[in-house]
């Protein structure tokens, strides 16, 4: 059929028809998105394939995102969970060397082979290079075409099973999540009390260090029956009235320091306003609220933080993130000044800027050209998705430089990641699928038994070490499997199946350390 030799036509009906394949559920599991790879496989079987160049582009952009994301957690979730993380991926491809060598010995396979099968049961294109230079021969190559199909499938559908197999409802784990989120950014709440104790009258708010004492900031007062705004130098007098906003713990301090809560609301006069304003000037970001010094700058308060969907107390420690929205209580004269300071522009939030893409794609390929000599007889490279990776999260975590912003909105990194995922995905299933029946007719099915057990085998023994040993949670834990077994189809089903940016964290935590492990197993096993 010409229009299927066609390979833009053919890659979007690909992505057509795994969409429908993958909308079906049986018990409630279905692939989603994975089952792109499927439908792609049984295109490659019959000669359709997706040039390797669309299959690069899209993991390049896939990859890039999932950084992009992951960076501001990063070195959090490697300094909360990195040792264990650690541990975890090296037991999974020690795990993984030594069924390779135990197979090896059983059957009387050559080296080259074994070095073959285990960079295709792992899907490692760095670790199929370490073995071809490890044995100086390419029949590497061989074994890694027979593992690879079932490395890239196996993956899928264990991820896929796992919290079935562990019981785990996925959607009641990320409600628990939120909760804990929700303790560590407690609700900010507002209450009004009424200026009773005789230690605080007759005081300036600066003198009295409401802020610093109790964690609550004043946001207006009632004098003389009219409520103003309040500023450093307000003097509170017996019988005054004034609304705080803070945690309930802050407002309980505030309680003890001004005097009872009365059930009241404080109406503003026409020139107070509470405004809710954008962070969009880049020359702000990174830096911390304090250092702008907004109180006794512009007399204005800032009394809450939203960044992301969660509430952030504003102390003077907050580092200030591009789309942060402050809500700022203040005159509307001296407000109107701080949205020109903060930037307070909808349409710089919502535009995406590709020039930092293109920069930091470009840093990433040259970053994963790298050779790194450890030694006499060991070369290790990053690779184009190591290299990709790794400079995207050192960007994200960066923020900027300069007025270059390394960071995206979510809007514009979701959609880019999920063209990017549909790319690679089409072009990795096609390429896989071409191969798959002649190699069984060449090789028989047990090279292909061998290489889906050393797929399967490391991934259930990091699983029950990470469930039962370490507690891991799920989302961790699959972030740990994928990335551990250096699996970006695997990645991409774990993205499908959670909003969390947990299986990412792991994922970026460990798959540089899989990486260089891999290839020292490899190079130990061409030798034995």
């Amino acid at each position: 059929m010409d229009l299927l030799s066609s390979s833009y036509f053919a890659l979007f009906l690909i992505i057509a028809l795994g969409f429908i394949l993958g909308s079906i559920k049986i018990k409630g599991i279905s692939l989603d998105v994975s089952a792109v790879i499927f439908i792609a496989l049984l295109f490659g079987h019959y000669g359709i394939v997706i040039p390797p160049d669309i299959q690069n582009f899209g993991m390049i952009l896939f990859i890039f995102t999932i950084g992009i994301q992951a960076g501001p957690g990063f070195i959090d979730s490697f300094k909360s969970k990195g040792r264990d993380l650690a541990i975890l991926t090296t037991i999974l491809i020690l795990s993984a060397g030594a069924i390779s060598y135990l197979f090896s010995l059983l059957f009387g396979l050559d080296s080259k082979i074994s070095t073959g099968l285990l960079a295709g049961a792992l899907t490692s294109t760095p670790g199929l290079a370490a073995a071809i230079e490890s044995t100086k021969s390419s029949v590497s190559s061989i074994g890694y075409g027979i593992a690879y199909p079932f490395g890239v499938i196996g993956v899928i559908l264990f991820v896929k099973l796992l919290p079935s197999l562990f019981r785990t409802d996925l959607r009641l784990l990320e409600e628990k999540l939120e909760k804990e989120q929700s303790t560590q950014f407690p609700a900010l709440h507002s209450k009004v009390f009424r200026v009773e104790n005789v230690n605080v009258i007759g005081k300036t708010l600066q003198d009295l260090r409401v802020r610093t004492m109790t964690g609550a900031n004043i946001s207006r007062i009632l004098k003389n029956q009219e409520t103003v705004v309040v500023t450093r130098n307000t003097v509170l007098q017996e019988g005054d009235v004034i609304k705080a906003v803070g945690t309930l713990d802050a407002l309980d301090r505030v309680k003890y320091l001004i005097g009872e809560e009365v059930d009241m609301d404080l109406v503003p006069n026409k020139n107070y306003v509470l405004e809710s304003l954008l962070v969009t000037n880049k020359k702000l970001i990174n830096h911390t609220l304090g250092s702008l010094n907004l109180w006794g700058n512009y007399d204005v308060t800032v009394t809450r933080i939203r960044r992301s969907s969660v509430e952030i107390a504003p102390t003077p420690d907050v580092q200030l993130k591009f789309g942060d929205k402050l809500l700022v209580a203040g005159h509307k004269d001296d407000t109107a000044e701080v949205a020109k300071l903060l930037g307070n522009d909808a349409k710089a939030l919502s535009a995406t800027d590709f020039f930092p893409i293109a920069a930091g794609i470009v840093l990433g390929v040259i970053c994963g050209k790298i050779s790194i000599s450890l030694g006499p007889n060991f070369t290790f490279t990053p690779g184009l998705t190591g290299g990709v990776l790794l400079v995207a999260i050192v960007l994200s975590s960066i923020g900027r430089t300069g007025s270059i912003m390394w960071t995206m909105t979510g809007s514009a990194n979701q959609l880019l990641r999920q063209l990017g995922l549909l790319l690679f995905l089409a072009g990795v299933g096609t390429s896989a699928g071409q191969h798959i029946v002649a190699t069984f007719e060449q090789y028989g099915i047990m090279l292909f038994l061998i290489g889906a057990a050393i797929t399967l085998f490391p991934m259930i023994i990091a699983a029950l070490v990470g469930h039962f040993i370490f507690k891991m949670n799920i989302f961790y834990l699959l972030g740990a499997i994928t990335g551990g077994m250096t699996s970006t189809p695997g990645l991409a089903a774990t993205d499908t199946m959670t909003k969390t940016n947990m299986p990412t964290l792991a994922y970026a935590t460990v798959y540089p350390i899989a990486l260089v492990l891999l290839i020292i197993v490899i190079q130990i096993l061409s030798i034995l």
